[in-house]
């Protein structure tokens, strides 16, 4: 259907290098830069057990996307398979869930730039940085895809060299006193400030919710399947690389972090890699450090904007969204989708201005609760897919679930201990209130539109 130069379908022009970057960039972003700090402050270096058993779980659950994403990749991927698998209320839900969680999480990020401008301009209005950066992210989501895809490459680049360079850097300073007068730190301060478990396992397990927003992001993968070039090549390499490359990132950066700086002297305040440049003596580069982790969180608000037009899109495909989102630009962007994104995303402003306090904790402790609904509903997907199809099928699966149905199970018990454990923090616990009455207020909103009738 045309519409004054419009149509509705969206363009193949995301390569095998803009996917795999693009999940980089989506999942290392504020929750690594600025949100690790948060989690440190509770689990101290135990942190890096939580970051490595959720980074376990994460690859399970993109297992289970690919296993069915390779098999059949379209966009709006899970929402589709939870209509398929689990029927068309859960379809409704997870679609409508998933624009929620990346409207929150970007609401987090543009947060994180108003708290990073701080570094440059002081006591300036964090609101008004917010406000800034979501115009800017907005406006690059109406670029054509390939071009969307190439400058979301380099975003994504950036960020990865400097870790690099971050790790090399501290790795030097570790085992050979380089930045530190020749003296060398070793990694003494990841057991001596208390222990390696200074807070006890509750500690891990209360830094549990921090650690998954962290990874929240790479399942944007499968949302990218409408319009990647050879999406089967592509999607499988993407899914199997991305996992190594998320955990070396977060487990060896913070490894060099915590050794270098004591875990009970990082402020949540600060990005801890700004300040771990500046400890190991290298003050010219703070300032660059912290431009990038800056670059980072409006590359993950690009993300999310793109994620959210693309959802908004396939939900219009399934008519469970108005059919104007289903349109798109000549340059196949869904430009009422990103605009209309774009305008809830004011209330992640609004925040910043009444409660700038406290908005970075609720933000993505709600945007996590969003997240593992999500996550679940792949895992039981998969599952149903699994029963549905016959051996024949099975067989000639390209791309399997390791460690079937285990896995899974698994995967699923460690979603549900997450959401248990969010109860008991006064900072996460407004995430049992907010996500719950979305749920509801979508189910509500499927039987008073009469959804539940539509054939089809």
């Amino acid at each position: 259907m045309q519409n004054k130069g419009e149509d509705s379908q969206l363009h193949r022009g995301l390569e095998q290098r803009h996917i795999t970057l693009m999940s980089l960039g989506a999942a290392i972003g504020v929750g690594l830069f600025l949100g690790s700090a948060n989690a440190i402050k509770l689990a101290g270096p135990g942190i890096l057990l939580a970051y490595a058993v959720g980074g376990l779980v994460i690859f399970l659950i993109m297992r289970a996307l690919g296993e069915m994403a390779i098999k059949n990749p379209v966009a709006g991927s899970f929402s589709r398979y939870a209509r398929n698998y689990i029927g068309p209320l859960a379809g409704f839900i997870t679609g409508w869930n998933y624009w929620f969680l990346w409207i929150v999480t970007c609401m987090a990020e543009i947060t994180a730039v108003g708290i990073y401008m701080q570094y440059w301009f002081p006591g300036t209005p964090q609101w008004a940085w917010a406000l800034g950066a979501l115009i800017i992210m907005a406006s690059v989501n109406f670029l054509a895809v390939k071009a969307y895809g190439e400058l979301e490459f380099w975003f994504a680049l950036i960020k990865i060299i400097t870790i690099v360079l971050m790790i090399v850097f501290g790795l030097g300073t570790i085992l050979f006193g380089i930045g530190n007068g020749g003296v060398a730190t070793g990694f003494s301060n990841l057991y001596t400030h208390g222990g390696f478990l200074p807070n006890g396992l509750s500690g891990v397990l209360l830094s549990l919710q921090m650690v998954m927003f962290a990874y929240l992001g790479v399942e944007m993968l499968g949302v990218t399947a409408g319009e990647v070039k050879n999406p089967k090549k592509a999607l499988a390499r993407a899914i199997d690389s991305v996992f190594w490359r998320i955990l070396v990132f977060y487990v060896l950066s913070l490894t060099v972090i915590m050794s270098i700086y004591p875990w009970d002297e990082i402020s949540p305040k600060n990005s801890p890699f700004v300040m771990t440049f500046e400890q190991i003596g290298i003050r010219g580069a703070a300032g660059f450090i912290n431009f990038v982790v800056l670059t980072a969180a409006l590359s993950s608000c690009n993300s999310g904007i793109f994620s959210t037009a693309r959802m908004l899109f396939n939900l219009a495909q399934q008519k469970e969204a108005p059919k104007s989102f289903e349109r798109t630009t000549k340059s196949g962007v869904p430009g009422l989708a990103v605009v209309v994104s774009a305008i809830v995303l004011l209330i992640g402003v609004y925040l910043n201005y009444i409660v700038s306090e406290k908005v970075f904790n609720w933000v993505t402790s709600i945007a996590t609760f969003g997240a593992i609904w999500t996550w679940g509903t792949i895992l039981i997907s998969q599952l149903r897919f699994r029963k549905r199809i016959d051996a024949k099928e099975k067989d000639k699966l390209e791309y399997r679930m390791p460690w079937y149905p285990f896995s899974s199970y698994f995967a699923l018990a460690f979603l549900l201990l997450v959401v248990v454990l969010m109860g008991f923090s006064e900072n996460t616990a407004v995430a049992l209130i907010v996500g719950p009455i979305w749920i509801l207020l979508l189910v509500a909103c499927y039987f008073g539109f009469g959804l539940n009738k539509k054939k089809g």
